[in-house]
């Protein structure tokens, strides 16, 4: 392989479909994982031959040792993952979130890339040349939450916490780890936000949203940097947002 090889989980649609395709327009090599194998071929016929769709439940460390084994099989190396696979969940009152919602946002957004980032450590400290990228995709959540949020900011927030670990530990290693917070995309996830979003007074105001567009040309760009070189906190979101002073 004279291709870098890149690993994006959650490939089938919004974000992780957007960057996939920019690192396949990058000429990258895009092993595409996710739950829905069909999205995934979809976006792999657009994306061109280079690419691999590979179904793949981040939430089952079988499934992601599979995944891992299957891209080293292919292509030999692994050069950047993208952890990207993620979930949303429903608003509720701190004192009634539902157990199951709060177990399953934090098995998918937060122990999903844990498995995802022990299994690229395995492959990149033992490859050769050694080394690699891992590019967390967290949220503005991740800082400042909105209400009525808690299962999804205690996810982000604890990524936060993945990608200090990661990046040092990864050091030794010649692994980067950064991470990405990313306010109101233009996607299907986040596209409720446009029309009616709960502020922290517990108003609900339409926000503006950008195009994803912007995210993947930002991953891009941090993949790109050689690896004495690290973007370790990015945020890109809407301008007009409010965020900043939110609260």
């Amino acid at each position: 392989m004279t291709r870098r090889v890149a690993l994006v989980t959650g490939a089938g649609s919004g974000i992780g479909r957007a960057v996939a395709l920019a690192l396949a327009q990058a000429d990258y090599a895009v092993v595409l994982a996710g739950r829905r194998l069909a999205a995934l071929e979809e976006v792999a016929s657009e994306a061109g031959p280079s690419c691999l769709a590979l179904a793949a439940d981040v939430t089952e460390v079988e499934s992601v040792n599979a995944l891992f084994s299957r891209t080293a099989q292919v292509f030999g190396r692994l050069d950047l993952l993208f952890n990207n696979a993620g979930t949303g969940a429903a608003s509720w009152p701190l004192e009634d979130v539902p157990l199951a919602q709060w177990r399953s946002t934090i098995d998918t957004n937060l122990t999903g890339a844990f498995l995802c980032t022990q299994a690229a450590f395995r492959l990149m400290k033992i490859q050769q040349p050694r080394g690699g990228r891992i590019i967390n995709n967290g949220s503005i959540s991740a800082s400042t939450p909105r209400p009525q949020m808690v299962a999804y900011t205690a996810s982000n927030h604890a990524i936060t916490g993945l990608t200090k670990s990661a990046s040092l530990e990864g050091r030794r290693y010649g692994i980067a780890c950064g991470q990405i917070d990313i306010g109101n995309t233009a996607t299907a996830m986040a596209s409720p936000l446009a029309h009616c979003a709960l502020q922290a007074d517990l108003s609900v105001k339409p926000e503006p949203t950008f195009d994803v567009r912007h995210v993947a040309e930002a991953v891009v760009y941090m993949a790109g940097l050689p690896l004495e070189a690290n973007v370790l906190f990015m945020t890109v979101m809407a301008t007009q947002m409010p965020f900043v002073g939110r609260g």
